[in-house]
């Protein structure tokens, strides 16, 4: 049931994208009185799933889901149709327009989906405001894996500053040490202040362990299945765990590594129930689990809300949007730095689907559509052939020469750009398809 949920998600947020995006060409062809012969979701080689014809354009879904398209008449795309192309041009043709007029025409996509990005985001601060933890409110320290501890960090630490920054945000600790290879970590660990030096090759253990700390917080028993170990120990929803054979344990991490020590062996579990100290005597089985659901972080921690008023949602918005292309741009950056091996994290479609929750969640769901909205006209933008910002490079190169690129060059630009597009599809699935297996 999880897997459809993430994948009716993704391929609803994916529809509207591409939808909107081709809306864009669409509507600024048809104010330069410019024919389209195609609207299209998806491609549909030999094909096409569902279609109809209204006026001089046919209107259709198609069966390989890898984008949409929208064939413009007298013009060299996805199609490849050199037919029309050997052709005398007719004034309803792409080719026929002036250049600033097929200008707007390859932009209209990728002006469509920044602004879609901006306007969600508008309103998802107007509609649930916006909720986070701060960084300080992380009163227990940080809960530290691995990785984490490679560096010299420790459970229990608290972090200051990140490269002599402040991080407001508890979430974004990651994010700006990713994206701005970050230095250093400063850390407050009892009465010290400890400087903690980030090496060069961390990033890439971030890269793939995004998780390598978290907030600590007590533990606490929330859901106890029948038949769970701790179940038939007589442990209680609320039961609060500080101590392990008379040692103080309270925390999750605490929790979870005396488990893991004393796999089939007899301890004495002491827990607070209704105020009152209480000693439980459990056998650990060799899983070194309890088999429980204990109350998470946010039970116990101070969250940061911020309600918008529509108003106030509009600059708001516009900043979110903003800063999550300048993230995504940096983020970007990193596939060029061979010693952060971000390329080795590149992922397809298994990869953007799970990035959608388990469940659904309308916050959730446009809030990534939001983001993809952002990568998707980021992504259209850039110059390589066969995307619109390869038709934009060659439009500024006409404009500043005053010559036109040849059909024939054209012709080959826009081969070359698929070949490398799919290039990039198969490199990133494959990457999905290689995690699958590891």
């Amino acid at each position: 049931m999880e897997i459809l949920v993430k994948t009716s998600q993704f391929i609803l947020s994916i529809s509207i994208l591409v939808i909107l995006h081709e809306l864009g060409h669409f509507t600024f062809a048809k104010i330069f009185k410019t024919r389209v012969e195609k609207f299209y979701l998806f491609f549909d080689p030999w094909f096409s799933l569902f279609k109809f014809k209204k006026g001089e354009t046919e209107y259709g879904i198609g069966w390989l889901p890898l984008g949409g398209y929208v064939k413009i008449s007298g013009m060299i795309d996805e199609s490849m149709d050199k037919e029309q192309m050997k052709q005398p041009a007719q004034p309803h043709e792409f080719r026929a327009k002036t250049t600033w007029q097929r200008l707007l025409i390859m932009l209209g996509g990728v002006m469509v989906n920044f602004i879609l990005a901006y306007v969600i985001y508008i309103f998802i601060l107007f509609t649930w405001g916006e909720s986070y933890l701060p960084t300080e409110n992380a009163k227990f320290g940080i809960m530290c894996d691995s990785t984490a501890m490679t560096i010299g960090l420790q459970n229990g630490d608290k972090i200051l500053a990140v490269d002599g920054q402040k991080v407001e945000n508890f979430n974004k600790i990651t994010h700006d040490i990713v994206v701005n290879n970050a230095k250093s970590i400063v850390v407050e660990r009892g009465d010290d202040i400890v400087n903690i030096t980030i090496p060069s090759d961390f990033i890439s253990k971030i890269l793939s362990n995004p998780l390598f700390i978290s907030p600590r917080f007590p533990f606490v028993f929330d859901d106890i299945p029948s038949k769970s170990p701790a179940f038939e120990a007589g442990f209680l929803k609320g039961d609060k765990i500080i101590a392990f054979n008379g040692e103080p344990t309270e925390f999750f991490d605490q929790v979870k590594e005396k488990l893991k020590l004393n796999k089939n062996q007899e301890v004495t579990i002491t827990i607070i129930r209704n105020g009152v100290n209480k000693e439980m005597p459990f056998k650990v089985p060799e899983t070194g689990i309890f088999g429980v659901y204990p109350l998470n972080a946010t039970n116990f921690l101070e969250l940061k809300s911020i309600e918008y008023s529509f108003f106030a949602a509009i600059p708001a918005g516009i900043t979110k949007g903003t800063e999550t292309l300048g993230s995504y741009v940096k983020q970007l950056k990193l596939l060029f730095q061979p010693d952060v091996k971000a390329y080795e994290h590149l992922g397809g479609f298994i990869t953007i689907g799970n990035i959608f929750p388990g469940i659904w969640d309308w916050q959730a769901f446009w809030s990534m559509t939001a983001f993809l909205s952002i990568i998707l006209a980021f992504m259209n933008v850039l110059p390589i052939p066969a995307l619109d910002g390869g038709h934009v490079l060659f439009l500024l190169y006409e404009i500043v020469t005053r010559r036109k690129p040849s059909d024939k060059f054209l012709e080959y630009a826009q081969i070359t750009g698929m070949v490398l597009l799919l290039a990039l599809l198969l490199f990133a699935n494959g990457n999905d398809i290689i995690k699958l297996f590891k």
